[in-house]
């Protein structure tokens, strides 16, 4: 998940790059949630460290959902163009 929204940065004068690295990081982040369910399951974690880590989790996802929906708060204005 990190992985993607730094390469999200890397891409920020390309809008539609952007925002499919930001989809990937959801992405990530939900099947973060799934493998963290999994080690609950499977009594890895207690549901205290489920609980905590899931909670970050829901957060994280807010605060992509949010970059989504403001790119340009986080890209800025600039694009490919403007850089040639």
């Amino acid at each position: 998940m990190g992985a993607n929204l730094a390469e999200s940065c890397g891409k920020q004068i390309y809008p539609k790059h952007f925002l499919a690295k930001l989809t990937d990081a959801l992405q990530e982040n939900s099947e973060t949630q799934h493998w963290l369910q999994v080690a609950l399951d499977e009594q890895y974690i207690t549901v205290e460290h489920h609980d905590a880590y899931l909670n970050k989790t829901e957060e994280i996802e807010k605060l992509i959902k949010y970059m989504m929906k403001n790119p340009t708060k986080f890209r800025g204005n600039r694009l490919a163009k403007d850089y040639l």
